[in-house]
């Protein structure tokens, strides 16, 4: 009984926490366009070690970037993961210099055996950030006027996703369904100084609702190379999708003194809004008990996604990512040696194009270059883990002029409860 109230607390936690996820997890002024930024799938282990995932198989971490890895658990284990961050940003435009905190609940997911060498896994991701809040004070013609910019929101992923073993200890495959979900909202405000002959206070405000389904597919190969070492392939698939999207425009203008108000809205419709097809490799070697090495690559085509019903708004994207975990002495009665140390590094392009004009079409973008650390802390079963991440991360423009250099240290605290649930005891 004890063991069902348990699932029943960790359900709801999951389901309670939906509104939470849906705030502000980023205050980067790039997350006016497109999308925001991408979240990322990484869990515990994965995330120290700079984001990698395709090609681990560990029965101690849930792992939804290759949905094949779900089946690696033994039948008699539950998982449960959660996760929270905090992150400390710098913005530096070249004349002004800003920094802001932020953070919240980021993710969090179950996992559990179904079957003999089938397992499932439940869990709800960030797919999308948008938070942003800067202006500036202008004049043009001699007419002095403020304008702001302030933008919320995301999309999350609440998945579901199954794993085979087709090949015991050898060769699984796996899938998972999502149900991608959120509004993006971005409001501009112009405020005139004074009274100005003929103009106008203007407030502008876009909202998109996302309500559809998408889906991933992987598969992992895993080769012994001794009695304790194994080296996994791992490939992931993410197809192609039209979003199912709304969105909604408003526009009002006014004096300074509030009257004469004006109102316009209107809802858009038969606009394409596209999520590109992502492809993913990884590659890990494994030491049991001792020794992970791995890498990860992924190539996402957004160059001929729309967004409004026009291309040309993104950029094709691809990201490198490499990690490492040591482990001292695994069975060790002192706590240091068991303790799981990570580290790792990734680098990527921006999938956006910002600034576009007549003169410069393809606009501007950034990189992206991170490096991270980490720890497994294991508790007295040394079964459950308290993961531990730090990770900085620069995004370079690829151009200074008209662009934002950003910083950020985003440090990620999770818990991952490992028990044996599924245990039948002799004695009541």
């Amino acid at each position: 009984m004890l063991k069902i109230n348990k699932l029943l607390i960790t359900s709801v936690l999951i389901f309670t926490q939906l509104s939470l996820m849906a705030q502000n997890n980023t205050n980067s002024p790039y997350t006016r366009f497109g999308y925001g930024d991408l979240g990322e799938r990484s869990f515990g282990a994965g995330r120290a070690m700079g984001g990698i995932g395709y090609g681990l198989r560990s029965p101690k971490q849930i792992n939804p970037m290759n949905p094949a890895s779900y089946s690696c658990m033994d039948s008699l284990t539950f998982l449960f993961d959660f996760g929270v961050s905090g992150q400390l940003s710098w913005f530096d435009d070249g004349n002004t210099r800003q920094h802001d905190m932020n953070g919240n609940v980021e993710y969090m997911a179950l996992q559990f055996p179904i079957y003999r060498r089938i397992a499932m896994s439940i869990g709800l991701l960030p797919y999308s950030y948008v938070g942003y809040k800067f202006g500036a004070l202008r004049s043009e013609n001699g007419v002095s006027y403020t304008e702001s910019y302030n933008g919320t929101g995301g999309l999350s992923d609440f998945y579901g996703g199954i794993s085979v073993d087709l090949w015991p200890k050898r060769l699984s495959v796996g899938a998972n369904f999502g149900f991608l979900f959120g509004n993006i909202r971005h409001e501009q405000v112009v405020q005139m100084s004074g009274e100005a002959s003929g103009a106008y206070n203007t407030s502008r405000s876009q909202e998109l609702r996302v309500r559809d389904m998408k889906m991933d597919f992987g598969i992992q190969y895993t080769h012994p190379v001794g009695k304790t070492e194994s080296v996994t392939l791992g490939l992931v698939y993410s197809p192609k999708k039209s979003l199912n999207a709304k969105s909604y425009q408003l526009t009002q203008t006014y004096t300074s003194s509030g009257s004469g108000e004006i109102l316009t809205s209107d809802t858009i419709s038969g606009k394409a809004f596209d999520l590109p097809n992502t492809y993913g490799v990884g590659l890990s070697y494994v030491k049991q008990n001792k020794l992970t090495l791995a890498a990860d690559f992924s190539y996402e085509d957004w160059g001929k996604m729309p967004y409004f019903g026009e291309e040309g708004h993104f950029k094709n994207r691809m990201r490198v990512a490499a990690g490492v975990e040591y482990i001292p002495h695994y069975m060790n009665k002192l706590f240091f040696n068991r303790v799981r140390y990570r580290a790792g590094v990734h680098y990527g392009n921006s999938y956006l194009r910002m600034n576009q004009t007549t003169e410069n079409p393809g606009g501007e973008s950034y990189n992206e270059y991170g490096l991270s650390v980490g720890l497994g802390l294991p508790l007295i079963d040394n079964r459950s883990l308290i993961n531990v991440s730090f990770e900085y991360v620069k995004k370079k423009p690829e151009v200074k002029m008209n662009m934002i250099d950003e910083q950020y240290f985003r440090f990620t605290l999770n818990y991952t409860f490992n028990e044996r649930w599924f245990f039948k005891s002799k004695l009541d």
